[in-house]
């Protein structure tokens, strides 16, 4: 059902993108604020790397069993706690000693982080008409794009006039006026009456649910591979390379420190460019071209830094992979939210999560083993051919699977 009007949707869309931008530019102050407090108490690199595989853990954890949660609520209501949760757990952290303790909020954060991105993406699907989808996910790459850059320099800036601790309070601030915003959002449905004889945590319901969800994979295939080979390409092998970023500029590279940093700010610029770009131009691309194309050429981005001999080719290679990233986003967003329907997308998202943060640690961890065995520069080169090869293999399955090629219609 379409439940915005043409004068409703900027005035919508200018609310939700202000809630989500606010919360993704506290999210990354956050991450920023947590390592070096991380840092300042144990002075061990350690703590940082045991912190950003809170994520993928957190996902685990969850995503079996938070779908079944996310489908039978109000996403709206949903969105707007795990805000408050997310506010509260940050500023509770200035006042822990204890680095184990404060692992143990940054995974909860985390848990609250994998539930608010199905929900969100179900709410905006519910919300946001059909036509619509495509515009609206242009937007939100430049505002995830604009946070990408915004919230590192709002983090700087705090730094230097005052303290990690201070920013962890912004961070808060920020979460509880994302959840301000959303309270002024329509709700895009009924909430789901509980059934009595059921608890939505049940282990009956669970299972039932990664009942239909492996009903629905099996039943559209052609949307299972697509996402496959999508987030193989994009969140997997991507997440698995860039782990080993750093220290492939400074010690493949012999990057300075200062060179790292402007080679991360040509990055941004790329992300920038290219969502200004995609917000422009996307609607004259099909989301063949859009999700097929732009996962390939962000895949040739990270083999030219791979392969690149100095900081010139390096720059070109990171500039190129962040500026195709929105593209690529846009065209999959849209088909994600076309093909899987609202009704069940909290289940099949959170299911389809939980493999790709399987898939994120393998892939980290056999990496990361490959360099310690042989070297940084083969394992990363390594890592950015298998990423050609998995987006050349999805453009093959876009072009000649007759149920991939016909989940894409003609226009879009």
């Amino acid at each position: 059902m379409e439940l915005l009007t043409k004068k409703d949707y900027w005035r919508y869309t200018f609310i939700l993108m202000a809630g989500l931008g606010i919360s993704n530019i506290g999210a990354w102050i956050y991450l920023l604020s947590l390592n070096l407090l991380l840092y300042d108490m144990t002075g061990s690199p350690l703590s940082i790397v045991i912190l950003y595989t809170l994520g993928p853990l957190a996902a685990l954890f969850t995503n079996s069993w938070s779908g079944s949660m996310i489908d039978r609520n109000s996403k709206r209501t949903l969105m707007i706690v795990l805000d408050v949760v997310r506010a509260l757990i940050i500023l509770l952290i200035p006042f822990i000693s204890t680095v184990w303790v404060i692992y143990l909020t940054a995974f909860l954060i985390n848990i609250a982080n994998a539930m608010f991105k199905p929900a969100s993406m179900v709410y905006i699907t519910k919300l946001i008409p059909e036509e619509h989808r495509k515009k609206f996910n242009s937007l939100y790459s430049v505002m995830t794009s604009g946070a990408f850059l915004i919230g590192p320099a709002i983090a700087g800036l705090l730094f230097i006039v005052s303290s990690p601790v201070f920013a962890l309070y912004f961070t808060g601030a920020a979460f509880l006026l994302s959840s301000i915003a959303t309270w002024f959002m329509p709700e895009v449905e009924q909430a789901t009456i509980p059934d009595n004889n059921k608890s939505s945590s049940s282990l009956l319901l669970v299972k039932e649910d990664w009942t239909l969800v492996v009903e629905f994979t099996r039943k559209h295939i052609a949307v299972f591979m697509i996402y496959l080979l999508f987030n193989g390409t994009m969140m997997v092998l991507a997440t698995a390379v860039d782990s080993l970023e750093a220290v492939f500029s400074l010690e493949v590279l012999h990057l300075s420190n200062s060179e790292y940093g402007f080679l991360v700010s040509i990055a941004g610029a790329g992300i920038a460019a290219g969502s200004l770009c995609n917000m422009i131009y996307a609607r004259w691309f099909s989301l063949f071209k859009l999700m097929g194309f732009g996962t390939l050429f962000v895949s040739g981005g990270y083999v030219i830094f791979a392969f690149s001999a100095n900081f010139t080719l390096a720059a070109i290679g990171c500039f190129t992979l962040a500026f195709f990233i929105s593209f690529a986003n846009t065209g999959y967003l849209t088909f994600y939210q076309n093909n899987i329907p609202a009704e069940v997308m909290g289940r099949v998202g959170s299911i389809y999560g939980l493999m790709e943060a399987l898939l994120i640690i393998v892939a980290t961890l056999t990496l990361g083993a490959l360099s310690e065995l042989v070297s940084v520069q083969i394992a990363v080169r390594a890592g950015t051919l298998a990423m050609v090869l998995t987006a050349v293999s999805l453009i093959g399955y876009l072009y000649l699977s007759k149920g991939g090629s016909s989940l894409i219609k003609p226009g879009q």
